[in-house]
């Protein structure tokens, strides 16, 4: 009587872009909720990159994982297992354990989110014909998600319920995530298969990376993964450090401070749209060259200054060009990555380093010399972004 029959397009795709954007509300917690984390577990800004950089080595991980459980479990087993890693390790964190517990559980919190990141842009990818709005589509889902964590963070502090209620809030999401994945409809041609791929080899793994297996001998791999690489560095320390960062200038307060990580997001919401529609008309590496110009300029500007106007101008401005980058990136290699997860988990691998290195650099230098002076290192990252995607733009006729 009430047979509806739901389109397989839909049961392959939707489950992705609501992972997506529970993912997107899940890392920016990590963020909002590290004063708190600091102040209660009484840890240094050292230490508090160390679960950053543990953060960034899960999501590293889930490159070499995520492939290898795939071919003995199947794609879709694989991500129902690892994806609810991430409520698992939320969990955990609330606890408040000792740091040699707090370690891991930011390592298997990186694992889960890395291993959805993977699923969800091979899914896209392999399902967009090559172009980039499918991907800016995708990542404006996380930004959403992550739009809204610090909002809702903020309103329950005010309300006196703590940043554990955030948490857990985000914990139910994620099950919600994991349950979704376990209902995704993987069929021929879909989740990273081939035309005459049979339905069983995709839910299985069999024919996995039938496709390109020469990305590594394409400079455009190396250009758009080490410009992703200086990114993701440059995002995870705007991401995990910045409402530290902003309450230790002391000239705003922690609620200002966590709710202009929400600027930055619905910045990142209209960035990634415009770049949908720019994408279409516009060459993809001339558009990602001049985001990295724009980055630049905006990043510069807001660490030159202590006047909270400015400031919140230039973090709208650097969420505004900082939206296309990465999914723009990825599709700027798309063409080498079609078709082999094992090319689209190396990619995010070379990506992942970035976040993994740049947070414990900036929690060393801020014991050292003070949160200040630490968030000056990462003007290397947005002039080595410009100097690579200048380069990409030369090449980019060329090389792919």
């Amino acid at each position: 009587m009430f047979n509806i029959r739901i389109p397989d397009r839909f049961r392959l795709l939707f489950p992705c872009y609501f992972a997506f954007f529970v993912s997107g509300a899940m890392v920016l917690l990590v963020g909002t909720t590290l004063p708190y984390i600091i102040e209660e577990a009484g840890i240094n800004y050292s230490v508090a990159g160390g679960l950053l950089s543990a953060f960034a080595i899960g999501n590293l991980l889930a490159s070499f994982v995520n492939p290898v459980i795939s071919r003995l479990m199947g794609r879709k087993k694989t991500i129902v297992m690892l994806s609810s890693l991430v409520p698992l390790s939320w969990i955990i964190i609330t606890l408040l354990p000792p740091v040699a517990v707090m370690y891991p559980a930011f390592v298997l919190l990186g694992i889960g989110r890395g291993s959805v990141s993977i699923i969800n842009n091979a899914v896209v990818n392999d399902n967009s014909d090559g172009k980039p709005a499918a991907l800016n589509l995708l990542h404006m889902t996380f930004a959403a998600g992550a739009l809204l964590s610090p909002l809702l963070t903020s309103l329950y502090m005010e309300a006196g319920l703590g940043w554990r209620t955030a948490a857990y809030t985000i914990i139910a999401a994620s099950l919600l995530a994991t349950a979704g994945y376990a209902w995704i409809k993987m069929t021929p041609g879909g989740y990273a298969g081939e035309e005459g791929t049979s339905a069983a080899d995709t839910e299985t793994g069999t024919g996995m990376d039938a496709g390109n297996t020469v990305y590594y001998k394409n400079p455009v791999f190396y250009i758009m993964g080490f410009l992703l690489f200086l990114y993701i560095g440059l995002e995870n320390c705007v991401n995990g450090w910045f409402v530290t960062y902003f309450k230790s200038m002391g000239i705003m307060s922690s609620t200002y401070a966590t709710n202009l990580v929400s600027v930055t997001w619905i910045m990142v919401m209209l960035g990634r749209l415009t770049t949908a529609k720019l994408s279409a008309v516009i060459d993809k590496n001339r558009l990602i060259f001049a985001y990295c110009i724009a980055t630049a300029v905006f990043f510069l500007l807001l660490i030159a200054t202590h006047n909270l106007y400015v400031i919140t101008f230039a973090i709208a401005g650097l969420g505004f060009f900082f939206a296309g980058i990465y999914p723009t990136g990825v599709s700027c290699a798309g063409s080498v990555l079609k078709g082999s997860d094992t090319a689209m988990s190396m990619l995010l691998a070379i990506a992942a380093l970035g976040g993994i290195i740049t947070p414990q650099i900036v929690g060393i230098i801020a014991d050292g010399a003070g949160m200040a002076a630490a968030i000056t290192v990462l003007l290397i990252n947005a002039a080595g972004m410009l100097i690579l995607s200048g380069v990409g733009m030369k090449n980019g006729g060329t090389l792919g």
